[in-house]
């Protein structure tokens, strides 16, 4: 068999650039090729890894090989009988789960943005020997990852291994001086690596992550088995002053948080900065099961040079998005009145999005690769999040199943893994309807062709009903109002029909709005209104104040011109949406809603 060689090496922190060699022992007799993916799984955009790298050159026999660019991200070598050794120089200072890092004080990088694939090779074994930096600073670095060690001792720099290339791109690798802690669940051990954040309470985060990784293993393991899919897994989280984001792995994670969402010594409550982080954790966690075993055809096998096109990414987003909340209240870590906020604040920015109407999840998800990794103004009024919807309408779903059926969503995401996860199926594009209609005995395409594959929005109000909950709506008090809750002070009467930033810039400007009728567009930025200077406070005054059908004149700069508008106030959408226990509720609805929630 032959073994493909990899070497990693932070050949200058400072400049922030990797070296990264590949060895191939049997080389194409006419020139061996590689190649370069251009996307990562996760995050479905055409992310043009290849623009980072500053040098490529080729040696064989002891000597330079001739090796020329062919495409965008491929490369050829000259022929040669000899081993070939192709070396890259990697620039990489994306604080990002995506990409790659590098400077004094940490590395981290994801194997298709660093190691080319050579042609011939896909199935072959690899091995990688990961370079600790020469300098005297580094001495205190380790490694933490998930990749299968070949001689690397325990969080060490040294040779490590992968059964083919796939394997090799799905175990991202974080170096520095990071805070490590430990816990076991489902009969598998799990690791924490905190960088950028020496005093979080790691600890603590460990008690919490042990008992939601449990519910997660069990809801896949059902009453019969408890036994994760992997015998280690690692979370890796990066704390920075501002960012979040994840990306899931088959035996990790990849965490961006803010500092303040991890918590510290001392305190015992989960506030809202510490429950983003238990969510998103929560999120990339069910991944492990959803996307990376049960997955949809199109991604059975992935191909990283090109879109793999689905209308899968609803449910594989959106049910993950669904139970990651869900999970935080099932597992005890906050009660039903925290879980209904949360599930507010989502409903809330559906209901925001007036592109919901325009685009469905299945078309959302088809088009991820255009539209929803590259918004721009115009976003809100012609996309849909498929991970929002989607998991509004994993919620419905979920609901319509439990109260007119026996079955669950719950059943539903442990037969797509007995059926498809464990062995290594992919899901076709209609099987997940055909699941549902089996295993609740009722026809639901109905259901699919009204939420999924249509522009309607799910009968919340009477589906939460059932469940003892009543759903209430309301117009937002102002930019920081994201829902869940009543309103703390009185909504304004009125709407311009823009979101506006702190500048006065015209962020978004909503279809069939004020400002969108008057003229006004995206980027404008407002200067007066009714002949006085605007801020902040003006236009709050004045959306408080005035009543709707009445008119005011607009003046706004567009790029480096003045414009006026007469723009005709309307009545505040009410958009936000929050829900509450319902004191009166039947013993019917009480029974589904614990059975729902598990409180």
């Amino acid at each position: 068999m032959n073994i493909v060689n990899y070497q990693i090496s932070p050949l200058d922190p400072h400049a922030h650039l990797f070296e990264v060699r590949c060895t191939v022992n049997v080389p194409d007799p006419e020139g061996q090729r590689f190649r370069l993916p251009a996307w990562i799984p996760g995050s479905y955009l055409i992310r043009e890894f290849a623009r980072q790298f500053v040098h490529v050159r080729a040696e064989s026999g002891g000597g330079a090989l001739p090796i020329v660019k062919e495409t965008k991200d491929t490369w050829r070598t000259a022929p040669s009988t000899a081993p070939v050794t192709v070396i890259a120089e990697i620039y990489a200072y994306d604080v990002s789960v995506r990409t790659a890092y590098l400077d004094q004080s940490r590395a981290y990088f994801n194997g298709p943005c660093v190691f080319l694939r050579p042609d011939g090779y896909e199935e072959e074994s690899c091995s990688v020997d990961i370079v600790r930096p020469a300098r005297a600073e580094f001495a205190n670095w380790r490694v933490a990852t998930t990749l299968p060690p070949d001689g690397a001792a325990t969080y060490g720099f040294g040779r490590y291994r992968a059964s083919n290339y796939d394997e090799l791109v799905d175990h991202p690798v974080e170096m520095g001086d990071f805070v490590l802690a430990a816990f076991g669940a489902g009969g598998a051990r799990h690791e924490i690596a905190v960088s950028g954040h020496p005093h979080a309470d790691v600890e603590r985060l460990s008690r919490d992550l042990a008992r939601l990784c449990q519910w997660h293993i069990d809801l896949f393991g059902g009453a019969r088995q408890s036994a994760a899919p992997f015998d280690r897994y690692l979370f890796q989280i990066t704390a920075v002053g501002e960012g979040h984001g994840g990306l899931e792995h088959r035996s990790s994670t990849s965490l961006l948080c803010r500092r303040d969402e991890l918590p510290t010594r001392g305190r015992d409550a989960i506030n809202d900065r510490y429950l983003n982080l238990l969510g998103l954790a929560s999120h990339e966690y069910f991944h492990a099961w959803n996307v990376k075993r049960i997955k949809p055809v199109a991604f059975a096998p992935y191909d990283l040079m090109r879109e793999n096109y689905t209308r899968q990414l609803w449910a594989f987003e959106g049910l993950t998005s669904y139970y990651d909340d869900l999970a935080l209240v099932r597992c005890g870590l906050i009660d039903e009145h925290r879980y209904l906020e949360l599930l507010g604040r989502t409903i809330t920015n559906m209901l925001r999005t007036p592109g919901r109407h325009r685009q469905s999840i299945a078309d959302s998800s088809f088009d991820a690769w255009i539209k929803f990794y590259r918004p721009d103004e115009n976003s809100p009024n012609s996309v849909i999040s498929y991970y929002t919807k989607g998991s509004v309408v994993a919620l419905a779903l979920d609901l319509l199943l439990r109260s007119s059926s026996t079955t669950s969503l719950d059943d539903i995401m442990r037969a797509l893994w007995k059926r498809y996860g464990q062995p290594a199926i992919g899901v076709g594009e209609d099987d997940i309807a055909r699941l549902v209609c089996e295993l609740s005995g009722r026809d639901m395409h109905p259901f699919f062709d009204r939420y999924v594959n249509g522009t309607d929005d799910p009968p919340l109000d009477a589906l939460l009903a059932a469940f003892g909950i009543d759903w209430h709506v309301r117009a937002s008090t102002g930019a920081d109002d994201g829902g869940g809750k009543p309103a703390a002070n009185t909504p304004p009467a009125c709407w311009l029909g823009a979101r506006t930033s702190a500048d006065l810039h015209l962020q978004h400007v909503f279809a069939g709005g004020p400002c969108e009728r008057a003229g006004l567009a995206a980027n404008d930025v407002l200067v007066a209104i009714d002949g006085v200077r605007a801020s902040k406070a003006s236009i709050d005054a004045l959306l408080a104040d005035r009543a709707p059908g009445e008119r005011v004149s607009v003046h706004a700069f567009r790029r480096d011109a003045l414009i006026q508008a007469e723009l005709e106030l309307q009545s505040a959408p009410l958009d936000v949406c929050y829900l509450t226990l319902r004191t009166d509720a039947s013993d019917e609805a009480t029974a589904l809603r614990r059975a729902w929630l598990g409180a």
